[in-house]
């Protein structure tokens, strides 16, 4: 996936906004005010400006993310952000397609389950998330 590809997938969303609250050039990816993404064109390292990926920081469970680290080389610990719960994954082109939106998508889910009861109200109608 391209970062494109990624942004309208997170867009897609229910109750999904983006803005730049960290300024421009820094996509960030809220349901209900609560952020589960962000995308950047960024550099890891002392890379030159030829060797920039877009990068997308998305929550994660603590276990599933080291796994996720342990897997894949372009899964890093999350860029600026609790290196236990985010993980930084590079778009360029080694995750299977599939396995980035479950990533997104778990990203997404773990966000909304953390929500208030009354904010998840008609949640599994709503976010397609069911809870106790």
């Amino acid at each position: 996936m391209d970062h494109q590809q990624v942004h309208d997938y997170l867009l897609a969303k229910p109750c999904t906004s983006v803005s730049q609250p960290f300024g421009e050039g820094v996509d960030v990816y809220k349901v209900k005010d609560r952020m589960f993404a962000t995308l950047a064109l960024g550099k890891m390292g002392k890379e030159d400006d030829e060797h920039r990926h877009w990068r997308v920081n998305l929550k994660c469970d603590p276990d599933e993310a080291q796994a996720l680290r342990d897997i894949f080389s372009a899964v890093l610990p999350g860029y600026h952000m609790n290196k236990k719960l985010w993980n930084t994954v590079m778009l360029d082109g080694s995750i299977p397609t599939g396995e980035l939106e479950r990533m997104m998508d778990n990203s997404f889910h773990l966000v909304v389950e953390k929500m208030p009861k009354k904010c998840r109200k008609n949640s599994k109608k709503i976010y397609g998330v069911e809870h106790s």
